[in-house]
């Protein structure tokens, strides 16, 4: 797991307050929703105006691949660094 990757899945624990989780518990490939960490669309909301937040960054909640970003920690970690390069460019 990389830095960024470590710092999403902690902002997770910490947003959506996951008290018996730890960053060591959730892998990079781990689904977020279902048979994952078990998040449902409120915790997707919670969770997408913290990343937000944290990176500066916007996610279109009407947008058909915001879904596929929130696949899993790896996922979202590849959309925060395009996001960031598009809005240093």
């Amino acid at each position: 797991m990389n830095d960024l990757e470590r710092d999403i899945a902690q902002l997770i624990i910490d947003t959506l307050s996951l008290e018996d989780i730890e960053v060591s518990d959730i892998t990079p490939s781990m689904p977020l929703f279902g048979e994952g960490l078990g998040l449902d669309s409120i915790d997707a909301l919670e969770l997408a105006l913290a990343l937000q937040k944290r990176y500066s960054i916007q996610i279109a909640s009407d947008s058909r691949d915001a879904r596929q970003h929130f696949t899993n920690v790896a996922s979202l970690a590849a959309f925060v660094e395009a996001q960031q390069t598009a809005c240093a460019s």
